[in-house]
């Protein structure tokens, strides 16, 4: 599970894949790990969990204090950003 691999406090760089008529544009994000959940959305969907669209979402915090929350799907690319405590050990 992703909440395992990247718990509250872990500092990642989330890369998505956005198609736009024809050609694909990838968005970055930078942040801290705040928190993940799973939350419906308000679209009904045959045979999903109380007959709902669960999506997994992401809460990061950027450097700035910016708050982000992001749905993450399996094209989501994550990856931890090492700190230079976390590299110096």
């Amino acid at each position: 599970m992703l909440e395992r691999e990247y718990p509250s406090g872990t500092q990642v760089r989330i890369v998505q894949q956005i198609e736009r008529r024809g050609y694909i544009t990838e968005a970055e994000v930078n942040g801290t790990v705040e928190y993940w959940e799973d939350k419906p959305t308000g679209s009904w969907f045959a045979h999903g969990k109380d007959d709902k669209l669960w999506l997994k979402r992401l809460k990061l915090k950027k450097a700035d204090g910016e708050l982000v929350l992001l749905v993450i799907d399996e094209q989501t690319l994550i990856e931890k950003i090492e700190t230079q405590a976390t590299a110096s050990s």
